[in-house]
C-alpha cells in the first residue's frame, strides 16, 4: 500500500503549519493509523528560518514531539500534487491554492480559520495549538474516507493546476 500524503500550509511554515503536523501525527499514532505521512510548508518561507521557540514550547507543554529532522520548507507544485489532501489554515491561503482540487482549510473542514501567532506572547501559541488539535478529529476522518474512496480529490470549485 502506498503511503497516503498529508500537508499542512500556512504563511512560513514556523508556527501553525509544524504543530499541526506534528498533532497530527501524533494522533494517527495514538489511534494506530497507518499508511499516511504528514508534513507542512508554508506560502513564503524566510531563508534560513527555524521552528518558533514558542511553538516549540506549546507542543513541549501539550507532550508533543516535533521531528528532529523538521526544517520550515517553502510549498511548492509537486508537493501539493503528490498529497491527498492539503489542509490550509486560512481561507486566504486556500484561495492561493484553489487551481488545486485536492486544498482545504480549517475553515471549511472545521468552520474555523487559525489565526497566526507569529510575534505574539506564549498564550497565544497554547490557543493556537489546542484550535488545531480540536480540528484534528475532523482532518482524520477526512482522510480515512477519501483514503477508502481512492480518490485524491476533495470537493472544490479549483481545477488541477500548478502554482502561480
Amino acid at each position: 500500500m502506498r503511503t497516503k500524503k498529508i500537508l499542512f500550509v500556512c504563511t512560513g511554515n514556523t508556527c501553525r503549519s509544524p504543530m499541526a503536523e506534528a498533532s497530527l501525527r501524533r494522533e494517527l499514532k495514538r489511534r494506530k493509523i497507518t499508511g499516511f505521512s504528514v508534513r507542512s510548508a508554508g506560502l513564503s518561507v524566510g531563508e534560513g528560518s527555524t521552528l518558533s521557540p514558542n511553538s516549540a514550547q506549546a507542543l513541549k507543554e501539550a507532550k508533543i514531539t516535533v521531528l528532529k529532522s523538521f526544517r520550515p520548507r517553502q510549498l511548492t507544485d509537486k508537493m501539493v500534487k503528490e498529497s491527498l489532501l492539503v489542509v490550509c489554515m486560512t481561507e486566504r491561503h486556500r484561495e492561493k491554492l484553489s487551481q488545486y482540487r485536492n486544498v482545504t482549510s480549517f475553515y471549511e473542514l472545521c468552520g474555523r480559520e487559525i489565526p497566526d501567532p507569529y510575534g505574539l506572547n506564549i498564550d497565544a501559541y497554547r490557543v493556537t495549538l489546542r484550535r488545531i488539535r480540536e480540528c484534528i478529529p475532523r482532518v482524520i476522518d477526512v482522510i480515512v474516507q477519501m483514503s477508502s474512496q481512492e480518490e485524491n480529490t476533495v470537493p472544490s470549485k479549483g481545477t488541477q493546476g500548478g502554482l502561480s
